[in-house]
């Protein structure tokens, strides 16, 4: 039997495996799924678990179940590409013919003195169950300061002030203004419902280190009684950790078939890969359908035919009645966006689940 290793149960691991399982598996593959945890977290959810306004069993998936699909679970400790093996931390070792890296991000500190220690996370299951904790025993009229004003950093602004009406949010960054990424239209529109909705937005923060009760934007102590950080991620430690051609963010380079030049056997996936788009769930889900069809074409012996990824939008929330987006060039905003978000999830719920 020839090993397919899949590296990571998020959206471009299981699009992987969708395609490959739906599609008349070779009968002499076998697919090993490994993860660290026994479900899928839907990670674009993960903001409304940090403020408590759903329970972590609302965003799981279970993962396929098939005769030729095994999942091992554990954390991946290593990757050894010339000797095609893995070794999760436990020290167990497991050998491929092929592999997909698809570990997903981490929070990107920028190195900055006491992020790490003291700011809390969303980028993982655990790490936001922590922060839940930590937001919810925070005591009537405290601060929460959200460090980074992208689309994470709003979403969590906003759900956490529809949770927590006592509590005084801010969001920061060092831009002139929240959502900077987006049309000014768009970021005009949410800073007036973070105002109406008693929610601070400062611009042009530039964190200079993080205390337990503070961050410091300067020699200016803003006080904190939680810092939330969601100003930028970078891959996974392991994959950091690869001795390989990496963009300026860390992530892998890839050739067109988003396999490693001097690895053809091995595929990146989603945040891990140096892609020509911004990392996203969505991104991450297409491109591992599309890696997917790469491998069985060359099970055939055809030469792969890809068509252009095309990415149908960005949406987001504000609380749980309104949102905003962009649906290509198209800003939209209030009720609809919030709704077409709404049936977003349940349709990755039926399509995975």
């Amino acid at each position: 039997m020839r090993t397919l290793l899949v590296l990571g149960g998020g959206y471009g691991g299981l699009a992987l495996i969708q395609q490959l399982l739906n599609n008349h598996l070779p009968h002499d593959v076998e697919i090993v799924l490994v993860d660290r945890m026994p479900y899928q977290g839907i990670k674009t959810e993960y903001y409304a678990l940090a403020a408590g306004t759903v329970t972590d069993y609302h965003l799981r998936i279970q993962f396929p179940v098939h005769p030729r699909l095994t999942v091992r679970y554990g954390e991946v400790g290593s990757i050894h590409l010339d000797s095609r093996m893995i070794f999760l931390d436990s020290g167990e070792p497991i050998s491929y013919d092929i592999l997909a890296i698809a570990l997903g991000c981490t929070d990107n500190f920028h190195n900055i003195p006491g992020a790490q220690e003291y700011a809390c996370s969303i980028q993982s299951f655990a790490g936001t169950r922590e922060t839940y904790r930590r937001l919810n025993d925070v005591k009537p009229y405290g601060t929460v300061n959200i460090v980074g004003g992208g689309l994470s950093g709003v979403e969590i602004a906003s759900e956490l002030r529809e949770s927590r009406p006592d509590l005084n949010i801010s969001i920061m960054d060092r831009g002139e203004r929240i959502l900077s990424s987006f049309p000014a239209k768009l970021s005009a529109y949410v800073e007036e419902w973070f105002n109406e909705h008693q929610v601070e937005t400062m611009g042009r923060v530039s964190v200079s280190h993080v205390e337990k009760d503070a961050i410091f934007n300067g020699t200016q102590a803003i006080p904190a009684d939680v810092t939330v950080w969601t100003a930028g991620i970078q891959p996974v430690q392991v994959v950091q950790q690869l001795e390989l051609p990496k963009d300026r963010g860390g992530r892998l380079i890839v050739g067109k078939y988003y396999n490693i030049a001097d690895y053809p056997e091995v595929y990146v996936i989603g945040d891990c890969a140096s892609l020509p788009f911004a990392p996203s769930a969505q991104a991450a889900g297409a491109q591992g359908e599309q890696v997917g069809q790469i491998i069985q074409a060359l099970w055939r012996n055809e030469t792969p035919k890809l068509h252009k990824i095309r990415l149908k939008g960005t949406l987001g929330s504000l609380g749980k009645n309104a949102g905003f987006g962009l649906m290509g060039r198209r800003s939209v905003m209030g009720r609809v966006p919030r709704l077409l978000k709404s049936g977003v999830l349940w349709m990755s719920k039926r399509h995975f689940g």
